[in-house]
């Protein structure tokens, strides 16, 4: 989204600031949390996983079937008290924009994304205590009682987060392991371009605690034999260690549910699957344009433990 000077600024106070951060989330919590209503136990989705492997793609299908509440980018850069500025700010109408990623998704003010993660990264070591008032002032601020959640961060925190909403969904969506670390590195080439043509993108991404591509980037897991993020064994490397974690630390979760991106993609009777699984209703459903169709030289034994991996997944 383009921002003019000031808005810029207000995403730099906004956003930039931990106290003040801190104290618009005390000022939204002092104005608007319903205490007597218990949310945690409610069947919240939260949707998590590599980028690139349709976590957006999920958030707008599910957010569609009219049944959650989730942050939109009418709620920035005011993430932290979205009730707050909603009685403050006037509504600004304006048309669907592809986003930066040049991958035909569209989006505008009304659309969800993920900015949960200014929460987290604001309370780092207390998340825990404050999560369900988090998600309360949401569900407050939009109205449906399930709250709808895309962070490509909170692999990290699976348990933790089934532990404090037991009923929740917890989507991990996977990918072709060359195809996705194909999709990948364009990101990240793509990034480092914009960020380095705008600075203020540079600071966007870090207000957002997103560091997945870009001048920015930190690996998910310690490279051990590829660091070079211009060599496709790198993305294909830190594919095999995401996902082989999740099938190490996350594969007994009681609500996990691997979603293939081929599979939602071509095949209806895998979708109505999932919505049973979610407990939403059948929709229409588009088909991305862009996908990636190239190939890249990777090292053999590294892209058949990718596969061997996909092939794992794709059994839960």
């Amino acid at each position: 989204m383009k921002y003019n000077y000031f808005e810029k600024k207000l995403h730099d106070i906004c956003l930039g600031n931990k106290l003040i951060k801190k104290s618009l989330y005390e000022l939204e919590i002092l104005f608007f949390l319903n205490k007597q209503e218990k949310t945690n136990k409610n069947e919240h989705v939260f949707i998590t996983g590599l980028p690139r492997s349709g976590t957006t793609m999920l958030l707008e299908y599910i957010y569609n079937s009219e049944n959650f509440s989730s942050l939109k980018y009418l709620d920035m850069p005011f993430v932290m008290s979205p009730n707050f500025y909603s009685k403050i700010s006037k509504k600004k109408i304006i048309n669907k924009v592809e986003r930066m990623h040049n991958d035909a998704v569209f989006y505008d003010l009304d659309s969800p994304e993920a900015f949960e993660e200014v929460f987290f990264t604001t309370f780092k070591n207390n998340w825990q205590e404050k999560i369900v008032d988090y998600v309360n002032l949401i569900i407050t601020r939009y109205g449906n009682k399930r709250y709808l959640s895309k962070n490509n961060y909170n692999f990290q925190r699976l348990n933790e987060l089934e532990e404090i909403f037991p009923n929740s969904k917890f989507v991990i969506p996977f990918r072709d392991p060359l195809s996705h670390a194909i999709s990948m590195m364009k990101q990240h080439e793509n990034f480092c371009f914009e960020q380095k043509k705008d600075n203020f993108t540079l600071r966007y991404t870090n207000y957002l605690g997103h560091y997945e591509f870009g001048l920015n980037h930190k690996p998910w897991f310690s490279p051990k034999k590829f660091d070079d993020t211009q060599n496709i064994n790198y993305w294909l490397e830190q594919w095999v260690f995401f996902y082989q974690n999740i099938l190490d630390k996350n594969k007994n979760l009681k609500n996990l549910i691997m979603v293939c991106y081929e599979d939602f993609c071509e095949k209806l009777e895998y979708r109505k699957k999932i919505n049973f699984e979610l407990s939403i209703g059948n929709q229409e459903f588009i088909i991305n344009n862009k996908r990636v169709h190239e190939t890249k030289v990777a090292n053999s034994q590294l892209l058949n433990k990718c596969n061997e991996v996909y092939i794992e997944l794709k059994k839960n």
